[in-house]
């Protein structure tokens, strides 16, 4: 069906992505190829997930020059064009798209027209939203119900950030706070999971922050739900018809966890829903912070009305979690044997999490942290936090810092961080003299820590740990 309403997405037939290696475009760009449209696209550099894209079909270039747009996506009329926020005004292709007369919109504008008559299950917060979401889409995929699912990491369970149903009225969205894009979303189930101050050269204040949130739980459909993590500074803002609940580690919160079981590389429990308690859930990944995402999971499922009981507890026990979330790239067997864990940690609360969890798993044994800072400004921001989580490893090391879309700041650097680290061992390296220094600490547990390109190094890291002859 044609039509002239420009928000109708029949009728584009070519979707064009401006920052196409980003997690999040992704899935959009593969969501859209599964429904037969020609997608193109552009990036700053190459990567691992642009070279995927490439290979399902997308056609991306990495060069602004609008030469370079494939001539089937000049036409404004079956052309929509999507941008992640990421990228700056002044690139070359959105200011052809613009004076061409192209529709233009945000990825999270283009999340919100796909779910605009779905039942959206949206999962928001300075950290968890990747894990708790993935999990979600996991329960739902595996029970009769089923789901949409465009997710902010790839889920190793399917080694995509998109899933896919042609019966299921349920969308799964990882809901970004960044720009405030999570306000283009109408959820009929929303998830809090934190509201730590973040993104401040967007929002100023942690006041602004906050607000944001509120925002965005006004927007919950009338007769919705909205689930938060207890103890949060948010006041919520919901339509009076909104049923509010509360979920935590305690036994305060309307879904909790209780008669936890932990031994032999394991962590089952029970978890309490207000309609009765579902024992034995068995986490796929065994860490502690992975109890409070089990039960926000849970409880969006829940909320929606699609909690499967046995196939929850198999889900559960079947999640590998998303890539690079806490993801373990070597195990070695026997109690000396080393590992090399990594993590997508790029707050300051993050990091010390992902730190607990190590220790917790290992608590005799040497912790080398590799941590990659992330913007100037977070950077800026948060550095006596990000050096007072990184103290409690007992070697650290520090990259310099990602800048991703920003340019440098005077006198901001990795030094900053550096400088207040207390642990026992300390040092500053570069990317190219990682793995030397790896091999010259000898670490027990190694951890790597960041949102940037750290992620790069890894198989070189894990290949230089096995067969360090070969280097």
């Amino acid at each position: 069906m044609n039509t002239t309403d420009s928000n109708d997405l029949t009728r584009y037939t070519n979707l064009y992505f401006v920052g196409a290696g980003g997690i999040g475009m992704a899935a959009l760009e593969r969501y859209f190829l599964s429904r037969g449209c020609h997608v193109a696209g552009y990036d700053r550099t190459p990567s691992a997930l642009t070279d995927a894209l490439r290979a399902e079909g997308v056609e991306i270039v990495f060069d602004d020059d609008p030469a370079l747009i494939p001539d089937a996506m000049r036409d404004p009329s079956t052309t929509l064009v999507v941008y992640t926020p990421a990228v700056g005004a002044d690139h070359r292709g959105l200011q052809f798209f613009r004076s061409a007369g192209h529709k233009v919109i945000k990825r999270a504008a283009l999340l919100g027209l796909i779910t605009r008559n779905s039942r959206g299950i949206c999962f928001a917060g300075t950290h968890g939203k990747t894990t708790t979401s993935s999990m979600a889409a996991h329960l739902l995929h595996c029970s009769p119900t089923g789901c949409n699912a465009f997710l902010g990491g790839i889920l190793r369970n399917y080694n995509s950030n998109l899933l896919l149903s042609d019966t299921s009225d349920l969308s799964v969205i990882e809901a970004d706070e960044f720009d405030r894009s999570f306000h283009q979303l109408r959820p009929a189930v929303a998830v809090v999971t934190s509201t730590d101050p973040d993104h401040l050269d967007i929002y100023g204040t942690e006041d602004a922050y906050l607000e944001s949130f509120a925002h965005f739980t006004s927007l919950i459909k009338p007769g919705g739900t909205l689930i938060v993590h207890e103890g949060l500074k948010l006041v919520p803002r919901v339509d009076p018809s909104v049923t509010v609940y509360t979920y935590g580690h305690g036994e305060t919160g309307d879904f909790h966890p209780a008669n936890i079981r932990r031994g032999n590389g394991t962590i089952v429990m029970d978890v309490v829903t207000p309609s009765g308690t579902i024992t034995d859930i068995e986490l796929g990944v065994p860490v502690e912070i992975n109890i409070d995402n089990a039960i926000a999971a849970i409880a969006g499922v829940w909320a929606a009305g699609a909690l499967d009981i046995p196939s929850t507890r198999e889900a559960m026990k079947s999640f590998m979690g998303p890539k690079r979330r806490f993801e373990f790239l070597l195990r070695e067997p026997g109690p000396g044997g080393r590992a090399i864990i990594d993590d997508y940690a790029h707050h300051p609360d993050e990091l010390k999490a992902s730190i607990t969890s190590v220790k917790a798993l290992y608590p005799d044994r040497r912790l080398t942290v590799v941590f990659q800072p992330h913007l100037y400004t977070r950077t800026r921001d948060f550095a006596p936090q990000f050096a007072e989580a990184l103290s409690a490893a007992d070697d650290v090391i520090l990259l310099d810092i990602y800048p991703a879309r920003e340019e440098p700041i005077p006198g901001v650097t990795s030094q900053i961080i550096f400088d207040r680290v207390t642990a026992p061992s300390k040092s500053l390296c570069s990317k190219e003299n990682l793995i030397k220094r790896l091999k010259s600490c000898n670490f027990d547990i190694l951890l790597t820590a960041g949102a940037g390109d750290i992620d790069r190094l890894l198989p070189a890291i894990v290949e230089s740990t096995i067969n360090p002859a070969n280097d």
